[in-house]
């Protein structure tokens, strides 16, 4: 018998141009962004995006793409979801 949340998960890509802009999909959450790192839930784990001067141009949870524009200077993935649960608000998890 086939896996449904495996049937039902978004495609994940990411795209840099000149580390000056990103376009990620397969976003399930946007958990934390400041101007120097943002921290995005996808369906391959957590994204971790640091940098200078960031700034979250679009963001389409509907569709799960986010992107970025400012200095990229690295990406990091990590497995698991220790930053909240799901269904938990935002608000919720930053004030832990």
């Amino acid at each position: 018998m086939e896996d449904l949340n495996k049937t039902n998960r978004r495609p994940h890509k990411l795209m840099l141009t000149d580390r000056r802009t990103c376009t990620v999909s397969g976003v399930n959450d946007v958990l934390s962004f400041d101007v120097n790192e943002i921290l995005l839930e996808t369906e391959q784990g957590m994204l971790m995006i640091k940098g200078g001067e960031l700034h979250v141009s679009r963001l389409s949870l509907d569709k799960g793409e986010v992107d970025v524009d400012g200095r990229i200077d690295s990406f990091t993935y990590s497995e698991g979801s220790g930053y909240g649960g799901k269904g938990e608000s935002l608000l919720a998890r930053l004030f832990k």
